[in-house]
C-alpha cells in the first residue's frame, strides 16, 4: 500500500470546524479490481467507501460502520463497512451496471444508483464488541437525495446527526483501462460556537476548490484536499492514520460456516463435489475445503 493511502483528522478555526480528509486511491482500485466493477458502479463504490472511512471517523465509540445504499437504478445496491482501524470492505449487488456520460460528460452514477425512481441510504453504527460491551446497534435511514453519494450522506448527517456537513467524494477512472487512478474525499463540519464569517470563508473555498480528484492526480495525499477545502482557514492536524481495503473473511471462518450446516448437507458436498467452495461476498476471495477437511468436520470429536 503506497502511503499516500492516509486518512487525517484535523481542526480549524478554535476547534469550531473539524476536518477530515482521505486518499483512498489504492484501496478503491482494489476493491473494483475484486469486484470486477464497470467504470460507473467503480465511481459509485469508491464514493462509497472513502464516504464510509471519513464518517467512522467522527465517531469516538465506533467499531464498525455500515452505510448501504439501495435504489432503484440497475446498480441494486452498493455496500460499504469501516472500521475504526482505517480499514473498510465492501460489494455491490451488480457490478456491471454502467452508463453513459451525463450531459456535463462525467461518470453518470445517479443513473446506476436510482435510475428513473428513488432509493434509501441506510447507516448502521456498532460499538463496544472489541471491549466486550456489546450495545444495541443504531440504525438510520433517509431517502437518497440525488443519488452521487456525497449529497446523500451530507443529507443523512444534517437530518439525523443535525450537523451541517460539507462532503465531497469523487473517484477519476482511467478511459483507456478502465482503472480507478485517484479516489478520495473530504468532510467539513461545524462545531458548537462556529461563527457566520468562519461559514462563509468555508463557502468560498469550498465552492471554488478544484474537484476532489484533480487535487489528488496532482498531489497525491489527504493535506492537499484540505488544504484547498479550507483556504484561509489553515488546519491542525490531530490523527493521521494509513486506509486500507481488507476483509474479515478467512479459511478458518469457511471452515466454521460448513461445520455449523447440516450433517446430511456436509456428506452430500462430500459425495457430489469431492469438496466445497465458498466465495466471500465482500472481497471476491474463494475458499475450498477439500475431501480431507470435509472428513474431519464429519469425523465424530474425540472420547475424553
Amino acid at each position: 500500500m503506497s502511503n499516500s493511502d492516509r486518512l487525517i483528522h484535523a481542526t480549524a478555526a478554535d476547534a469550531t470546524v473539524r476536518a477530515l480528509a482521505v486518499d483512498s486511491t489504492n484501496l478503491v482500485a482494489e476493491a473494483c479490481r475484486r469486484h470486477g466493477t464497470a467504470p460507473t458502479t467503480s465511481a459509485a463504490f469508491g464514493r462509497l467507501l472513502s464516504g464510509a472511512l471519513l464518517i467512522g471517523r467522527t465517531y469516538k465509540d465506533l467499531d464498525r460502520l455500515t452505510l448501504q445504499v439501495r435504489g432503484d437504478g440497475p446498480v441494486g445496491a452498493i455496500v460499504a463497512e469501516s472500521t475504526a482501524h482505517g480499514t473498510v470492505r465492501g460489494y455491490v449487488r451488480n457490478p456491471e451496471a454502467d452508463a453513459p456520460p451525463n450531459r456535463l460528460g462525467k461518470l453518470d452514477v445517479k443513473s446506476i444508483v436510482l435510475g428513473d425512481g428513488q432509493g434509501m441510504l441506510h447507516v448502521i453504527r456498532e460499538a463496544g464488541y472489541e471491549i466486550g460491551l456489546a450495545r444495541e446497534p443504531y440504525y438510520g435511514s433517509v431517502p437518497l437525495v440525488s443519488g452521487e453519494i456525497a449529497e446523500d450522506i451530507a443529507h443523512y448527517l444534517v437530518t439525523s446527526e443535525q450537523i451541517n456537513s460539507a462532503i465531497s467524494l469523487g473517484v477519476f477512472i482511467e478511459p483507456e483501462e478502465g482503472r480507478a487512478i485517484a479516489a478520495g474525499g473530504f468532510l467539513i463540519q461545524a462545531m458548537p460556537g462556529i461563527t457566520e464569517e468562519t461559514i462563509a470563508a468555508l463557502e468560498r473555498s469550498v465552492s471554488q476548490m478544484p474537484h476532489v480528484t484533480q487535487v489528488l492526480r496532482n498531489s497525491p495525499g489527504p493535506e492537499a484536499l484540505l488544504q484547498m477545502a479550507l483556504g484561509e482557514l489553515g488546519f491542525e492536524v490531530l490523527e493521521e492514520m494509513p486506509v486500507e481495503f481488507r476483509c474479515t473473511c478467512s479459511f478458518e471462518r469457511a471452515v466454521n460456516i460448513i461445520s455449523a450446516l447440516d450433517r446430511a448437507e456436509v456428506e452430500d458436498m462430500l459425495e457430489k463435489d469431492k469438496g466445497a467452495e465458498m466465495t466471500c461476498h465482500f472481497c471476491n476471495e474463494v475458499y475450498f475445503l477439500n475431501e480431507e477437511v470435509l472428513e474431519n468436520i464429519l469425523a465424530p470429536p474425540p472420547v475424553m
